[in-house]
């Protein structure tokens, strides 16, 4: 292993290109500390200790801006209006067929849809940063304001003032895209996911950090001993497939013979990643947040259903609220499995090309069989996600560490998977130049 990480740093190709992706997360870490402009720095340092540990409804766009959305930084969006943006472009293929035409176009369609992506990036970090700018102004944003300072975080409330905010908070998600390109294209490859990698790897040593301050260090080994045993589990599932056999027949191309060969189709255990976990949280948020923008004024009594929401759907060890989740997030992976695997897609090209499953036949009949395993697969792989996105509230439960808990949630399933595939391209990049690789 010492071996292979040596050959890593004497191979100046690939020295080159870690050492630039280590310089553009260091620049985008930086950006996370700036503070945008009008913004008071120390009453937003008062206000992030005076919730410590508490969970509000930005928790996960602050998880994924590593923990700039709370700062008010430069980069307080992060990189989630990219990730939004990148998912509304995937499910209108299923609503606009334009779009399902440029993705099978190939190259140059897949351009034209990044083009989109990139401008509905740009549109949503608009209105995220004109909301968040709001929220801000009303003392709201933290989820206890009862610190003085929460209601004082923005020192300039002219028109001019605001519109600075928004273009700059606009121009670093812009920014943070283009970072994500550039090591996506000069660095080790994957430039988004180490970007959202980053961010949630920088909030574990704070986690660890206030778990063992305010448990005590028995909770904190407790916790390091579940997080690896949540991660051999994570890594064991993310790495499961079902491989459906296929045959091809040979064909005479002139004088060639072509086909004839044993391949697999591979289905893997978890085939939605963390995208139903983004979905559920982002619907369970709306309530919330909808309720939080009906609050009465100082002495009214609230309405009934602002009651409701507040006492059932804002916290996240609610029985109730831990049951939607779980559910929500058991129907969208389902959701999100169907509209980006077609199984009558993949049995029209199978049989296009004269490939065929063993004892089931081409056509209509594989399209059936390919649906009956995806179907019966997928139902594991939800309820797998639905257990690691509740895991933080199982370890409230069962060990009493609170939700600073780190190894659960989006956060694991996007470190491990991040993590597999940034090593899978650093050992194909050592086996290009050596007869072995990172792994053996």
């Amino acid at each position: 292993m010492f071996n292979a990480i040596g050959r890593i740093f004497r191979t100046p190709d690939l020295r080159r290109k870690i050492g630039f992706t280590l310089g553009i997360v260091a620049l985008f870490r930086l950006g996370s500390f700036i503070p945008a402009p009008f913004v008071d720095f120390s009453n937003v340092q008062a206000c992030l200790a005076a919730n410590q540990g508490a969970s509000g409804l930005y928790e996960l766009v602050n998880l994924f801006s590593g923990g700039a959305l709370l700062q008010l930084s430069i980069f307080a969006l992060g990189i989630m209006p990219y990730i939004t943006a990148s998912i509304i472009v995937q499910l209108l293929r299923v609503v606009i067929p334009h779009f399902e035409t440029l993705y099978k176009e190939g190259q140059a369609g897949q351009a034209k849809l990044t083009q989109y992506t990139r401008y509905l990036t740009i549109a949503l970090g608009v209105l995220q940063s004109t909301t968040l700018i709001t929220v801000a102004r009303s003392g709201a944003l933290f989820p206890s304001n009862s610190a003085p300072e929460c209601s004082q975080l923005i020192t300039n409330d002219a028109w001019y003032a605001i519109l600075l905010m928004v273009i700059t908070m606009t121009a670093g998600t812009g920014l943070i895209m283009w970072m994500g390109e550039l090591i996506t294209e000069r660095g080790i490859g994957n430039g988004m996911s180490l970007l959202i990698f980053t961010s949630i790897a920088a909030q574990f040593p704070g986690s660890l950090t206030a778990i063992a301050i305010s448990r005590g260090w028995d909770i904190f080994a407790i916790v390091l001993v579940v997080g690896l045993a949540v991660v051999v589990a994570v890594v064991f599932v993310e790495q499961s497939q079902r491989r459906i056999p296929v045959q091809y027949a040979k064909r005479m191309v002139g004088r060639r013979t072509y086909g004839g060969n044993n391949t697999y189709i591979p289905i893997k255990v978890n085939m939605a990643g963390v995208v139903p976990v983004i979905f559920a949280s982002s619907l369970l948020y709306l309530p919330a947040l909808i309720a939080q923008f009906n609050q009465p004024a100082a002495g009214e009594t609230p309405q009934a259903w602002v009651v409701w929401v507040t006492n059932n759907l804002t916290k996240g060890d609610h029985p109730l609220y831990m049951l939607l989740y779980f559910l929500l997030i058991v129907g969208f992976t389902y959701f999100y499995v169907a509209i980006t695997f077609n199984p009558d897609e993949v049995a029209e090209n199978m049989k296009k090309y004269g490939g065929f499953i063993p004892g089931i036949r081409a056509g209509r009949p594989t399209a059936e069989y390919l649906d009956y395993v995806l179907t019966r697969i997928t139902l594991p792989g939800s309820m797998y996600l639905g257990i690691i996105a509740l895991s933080p509230l199982i370890a409230f439960a069962l060990v009493g560490a609170d939700q600073n808990f780190p190894f659960g949630g989006a956060s694991i399933l996007i470190i491990v998977g991040v993590g597999l595939e940034t090593v899978k391209q650093i050992d194909a990049q050592l086996q290009q130049r050596h007869y072995e690789g990172l792994l053996r």
